[in-house]
């Protein structure tokens, strides 16, 4: 009875020893050993850095971002943390070019400039760190701190700007963005610049750049929105508009021409834009709304757009007024 028992046994793990061999095994070691949230965030940094362990997982998050199968009460929440999941997988295609300040969008200060001019500007920009160059801005030597200005405003001592040069590193517009990011935290970086294969300055990422790409437009304290309402009436008929420009505001002040579904989903008319070209148009692109208007891009970057020519507004706005009367 204990002879046949054994055998028995040893037949069912030599099956089961059968069955493991047949089956694949699941990549997921010790994995398991950590809280869900922490497995998913390893695995999302596997599969945004190359490893091939989860080559179903960009299938997998898909599959979740595209879910419709949502209550309404969370609809909103769950749209939100869709779109972020979606912009971090983004992250491994895109290059330094897809994020930086476009070279004609820096501002930079040349490095014999009186000090207080240097201090106006910060004052005026409010930025914390500034390129600092050589005659043209294709002669960088690094960057400035505020934090040392003010420390040399502060002790009164004379201030030398060459002296306070950080070094900036140096990059290609074809870096990827996940190896910059890489880079900027082990080198403790905020800020580098792209040069092109002649040794041009094309633009410059910062780690504040990186993050909007995720998260979107991030204003600091010192934003007000006094300019979002901007819109300006040309003589020859034209609208002159920063992007951020609300829909309704633009509405009340022209008249209703969007559709409902519009109105509901977007918020300004840069979205409206985006939305019509399927993607953040470049300057100079026009693009023509169902309802007549057109808008041409006068000031963009690849991340949104600045400022916005539109033109038949008034043919456009006549017609839900002829309606009304």
């Amino acid at each position: 009875m204990d002879s046949h028992d054994t055998v028995s046994a040893a037949g069912e793990s030599g099956e089961d020893a059968h069955k493991a061999r047949a089956q694949p095994a699941l990549p997921v070691p010790r994995v398991q050993q950590h809280t869900p949230d922490t497995g998913f965030f390893m695995r999302m940094m596997r599969f945004l850095f190359g490893s091939q362990k989860d080559r179903a997982f960009k299938e997998a998050i898909a599959e979740v971002i595209s879910e419709d199968h949502i209550d309404a009460e969370a609809e909103k929440t769950a749209l939100h943390q869709r779109l972020l999941i979606s912009n971090v997988l983004k992250l491994k295609d895109m290059r330094a070019f897809d994020v930086m300040v476009p070279r004609a969008d820096i501002v930079g200060i040349e490095v014999n400039t009186p000090a207080e001019d240097v201090l106006a500007l910060l004052s005026q920009r409010q930025f914390s760190r500034l390129p600092v160059y050589r005659d043209t801005l294709d002669d960088v030597i690094g960057t400035v701190h505020i934090k040392d200005i003010l420390s040399k405003t502060m002790t009164g001592e004379p201030m030398v700007i060459a002296e306070m040069v950080r070094d900036v590193p140096v990059i290609s517009p074809a870096m990827p963005v996940l190896d910059l990011l890489l880079m900027m935290k082990q080198q403790r970086r905020h800020m580098a610049l792209v040069v092109d294969e002649y040794g041009g300055i094309d633009g410059l990422v910062t780690i504040n750049d990186i993050v909007e790409t995720i998260v979107g437009e991030i204003d600091d304290e010192y934003y007000t929105g006094e300019d979002d309402g901007e819109l300006m009436e040309k003589s020859d008929g034209s609208i002159i508009a920063d992007g951020r420009v609300d829909l309704e505001t633009f509405e009340q002040r022209f008249g209703r021409v969007l559709s409902e579904d519009e109105r509901e989903h977007i918020d300004t008319l840069a979205g409206l834009v985006a939305k019509l070209a399927g993607r953040v148009p470049a300057r100079g692109e026009v693009l023509t709304h169902p309802a007549g208007l057109e808008f041409e891009v006068l000031d963009a970057d690849p991340r949104r757009i600045h400022r916005l020519r539109i033109r038949h507004v008034a043919m456009t706005t006549s017609e839900p007024e002829k309606a009304r009367a």
